[in-house]
């Protein structure tokens, strides 16, 4: 159900580039912000790792360390090449995965994550992490920024340019407005429905949807108390949101709320989700 809710957001946002490339220049025009907007997110989703790691001052896990085993353990349970493992030293409890495909993945936690979890739940983190190098998330969400960021550009270049729908400006300049705001709530629906996914899969790998649910209780708890300086670009990586989305905030957010997401583990380890 995960997966065909995110193949119809990815197709929604196509339709709606499509809409948007309309006003500006026709086709070529939109292929044309469509290839730049490729350029940019291909760089990104290529050089990720490096990227992240550096950001948050990464260094390489020993190799008997808890969480080095903990991920050797796993990869065997979910059949996956075993990724690079890092820790951050954070008193922030978190964890994210990157890189591009399973043959070039990293999985990075917060000092803090280890001092707070016990094995199963970190077992459970872990297997949240590999579910997205599993299900190749990294792509999934460059694919949506891709699409976004060119309906992003093409919108803005529309208003310089007056658009191309002579037949009604009105329509134009509303769908000027409002094209990229649907671009970006798409997206963050596309988010949303890969952290369920994560979650679903990593708990089948394990075996126990119990151990992340728990998790995911004591992260959420712990993250209102201590914060972390994080770049909002990168929050989406997370295994818990380190920003706080409130009201309307939530259509934006990258995570869906934490209490649905235990609810649901819940209702797989009694039998209710698949």
């Amino acid at each position: 159900m995960n997966n065909m809710k995110t193949v119809f957001l990815l197709t929604l946002l196509t339709v709606v580039l499509v809409i948007v490339g309309e006003l500006v220049g026709g086709t070529q025009g939109m292929m044309f912000f469509f290839i730049l907007a490729l350029i940019f997110n291909m760089g990104s989703y290529w050089f990720s790792d490096k990227i992240v790691l550096r950001m948050y001052r990464a260094k390489p896990a020993p190799d008997n360390s808890r969480l080095t085993e903990t991920v050797r353990r796993v990869s065997q349970m979910a059949g996956l090449p075993m990724p690079k493992v890092y820790l951050i030293d954070k008193p922030h409890a978190n964890a994210f995965a990157t890189g591009r495909n399973p043959n070039h993945a990293a999985i990075a936690a917060t000092t803090g994550l280890l001092d707070l979890l016990d094995n199963h739940e970190l077992e459970g983190v872990v297997a949240h992490e590999l579910a997205h190098i599993g299900n190749r998330d990294i792509l999934i969400g460059t694919i949506a920024a891709v699409i976004a960021g060119t309906i992003t550009i093409v919108s803005r270049l529309a208003w310089f340019t007056g658009g191309d729908d002579d037949n009604n400006p009105y329509l134009g300049i509303l769908i000027m407005i409002t094209a990229p705001i649907a671009a970006v709530l798409i997206q963050m629906a596309v988010s949303r429905s890969r952290e369920f996914a994560a979650d679903q899969t990593g708990a089948g790998y394990i075996h126990n949807p119990d151990g992340l649910a728990s998790s995911l209780q004591k992260l959420h708890v712990s993250s209102k108390k201590i914060k972390l300086n994080v770049n909002p670009a990168t929050a989406h990586m997370f295994i818990v949101n380190p920003l706080s989305a409130r009201g309307m905030g939530k259509l934006f957010s990258t995570h869906p709320p934490l209490e649905e997401r235990i609810a649901r583990l819940k209702a797989m380890a009694r039998g209710a989700i698949n």
